[in-house]
């Protein structure tokens, strides 16, 4: 009986658009994830709460959760894997999260790595800045709220600080956190 070959190593890299300096993250992913597991990844290393909608756009096509309510014209993404979508290094593809928001997210198949049997996937290898809090209004929204935070004569300081919480730190991110939430994800 022959042995079952490993999925191969994907290392991904996660851009948030429109955001200046550029908030990151680079991970490692099993080739056979499906869309609908890496969309539960990307929530966790960029720190959204899965409040939104989302879907991802690879080459014209879109794909999303299974819900006949909303009347969107989506594939599947729980029965699309990264490997059968995306076969070469360097393939870019979009991925959105809240279609209020837009947050629109560039990703990018940096390398296809061989299966290293000794380590957990998915895990979390670098990243930069912290993700913007949900709901804060898109880009602009975002930008308002770093204005309203960082100066204390703002007329919506404390608003804004009640609303998220005093410990925003926009340069923060936790890589150590973020894995140790990704260890749970199978």
């Amino acid at each position: 009986m022959a042995e079952k070959k490993q999925p191969d190593i994907y290392q991904v890299k996660v851009t948030l658009n429109g955001i200046k300096p550029p908030i990151w993250r680079r991970i490692l992913v099993t080739s056979d994830t499906t869309l609908g597991k890496l969309h539960s990844i990307f929530q966790v290393i960029m720190g959204w709460d899965d409040y939104h909608l989302h879907q991802f756009i690879i080459n014209g096509t879109y794909y999303g959760p299974p819900d006949p309510d909303l009347m969107l014209d989506l594939k599947d993404e729980n029965k699309m894997r990264l490997d059968q979508v995306v076969l070469q290094e360097q393939k870019k593809f979009i991925y959105e999260y809240d279609f209020g928001d837009s947050w629109y997210h560039k990703i990018l198949i940096e390398k296809i790595l061989p299966p290293d049997t000794k380590k957990h996937y998915p895990v979390c290898i670098k990243g930069k800045r912290a993700c913007p809090p949900e709901d804060c209004g898109g880009e602009s929204g975002y930008d308002y709220f770093l204005e309203a935070i960082q100066d204390p004569d703002h007329p919506e300081h404390e608003e804004m600080l009640e609303w998220k919480g005093d410990s925003f730190d926009p340069e923060a991110f936790d890589i150590d956190g973020v894995n140790r939430i990704l260890k749970k994800i199978r």
